[in-house]
């Protein structure tokens, strides 16, 4: 079973300005998560908490055609935080991150295969590359 489905959505959850109520603890508790991410410790005890908060309940589907196969919940909250610890236990802890542009902040999953990403899109870092660029011709380099 792929998680990495669910995790996309605790990030999107952790980065949601406006999320419905009912999803704002749930929201701030992930985005906790991720400003965390410098503290391997933390991040685990924090995971672990939030997957006794909301635990999974699998469930076989066949309602897209595909056959039958798992979902882990209807429940939003405990597919996003099992998803997010699947991935702290499949990738590690440092593919937890925030966007190094300095207007952003934003979370990200870094999924790259050489564990090189600091930004949450490829806007932010052309954003960035931009500024660095301008920066150097200023500076006369």
């Amino acid at each position: 079973m792929d998680l990495t489905s669910y995790a996309e959505w605790a990030v999107r959850l952790a980065n949601d300005p406006d999320p419905p109520p009912e999803l704002r603890p749930l929201r701030d508790e992930l985005a906790a998560v991720f400003d965390a991410a410098g503290d391997h410790r933390d991040v685990v005890e924090r995971l672990n908490a939030l997957l006794v908060r909301y635990p999974v309940r699998p469930q076989l589907s066949d309602h897209d055609g595909s056959g039958w196969h798992l979902h882990l919940a209807e429940d939003y909250g405990a597919g996003a935080v099992m998803g997010l610890a699947a991935a702290v236990a499949e990738l590690g802890v440092d593919r937890l991150g925030r966007c190094q542009e300095p207007h952003c902040e934003r979370a990200f999953l870094d999924t790259s295969s050489n564990r090189s990403r600091r930004y949450c899109s490829a806007r932010c870092a052309s954003r960035a590359n931009v500024a660095a660029y301008r920066a150097r011709l200023k500076s006369g380099q």
